[in-house]
């Protein structure tokens, strides 16, 4: 693709890639817990979510949270803690988990039946950059009727192949100037 960014922030201009903002919208949308995991309170929902069915145990265990029931039911009982690394384990699998459950709601309701939804790019802060290199750029909206490969590729959690859903997707639809809007500020849509 013949305008990537290849030394994005030279002159001061400040944003986040397209699809590192697009992530962190989905992850607002999934709704993770808010309470922190190092809080009892945190610790105990996410454990709950993830032991709560067998269908749920089983994809805790696929994500990587492998402990005996006997350590579950110690955490549970608040007899005893998780050590550190436990602790980044469960909130991995909680986010892995949370992520397969709620990825076909979140695409079901991204697509709306073709219709698709409206996205907004807001561009790069350009308040550090001298005033001969600041680009005109501006907010545009753009409505995306396809979020398959870009949900799929958030759902496994695949920084690559989100930014090639993101880039090769939606940002090219932006037309001959979409180089411009692959940093960004922000990226807004709602599902």
């Amino acid at each position: 693709m013949p305008e990537r960014n290849i030394e994005f922030g030279k002159y001061g201009a400040r944003g986040v890639k397209g699809h590192e903002a697009v992530k962190r919208q989905l992850d607002t949308l999934a709704g993770y817990i808010a309470t922190p995991i190092t809080a009892r309170r945190g610790l105990l929902a996410r454990l709950h979510y993830l032991t709560r069915t067998d269908h749920a145990r089983a994809a805790a265990g696929a994500a990587g949270l492998t402990v005996t029931d006997r350590t579950l039911r110690a955490w549970l009982d608040g007899t005893r803690s998780p050590s550190r690394r436990n602790l980044e384990r469960i909130e991995q699998a909680y986010r892995t988990v949370r992520r397969q459950n709620v990825a076909r709601y979140l695409l079901a309701r991204l697509n709306r039946e073709g219709r698709g939804t409206r996205v907004e790019f807001h561009p790069v802060n350009q308040s550090q950059v001298d005033r001969p290199r600041q680009r005109p750029v501006s907010y545009r909206t753009l409505n995306v009727r396809y979020w398959d490969r870009i949900v799929e590729a958030w759902d496994a959690d695949d920084d690559q192949a989100l930014d090639e859903a993101w880039v090769g997707n939606v940002v090219v639809d932006l037309g001959s100037e979409w180089g411009q809007y692959e940093y960004v500020t922000n990226v807004g849509f709602a599902a």
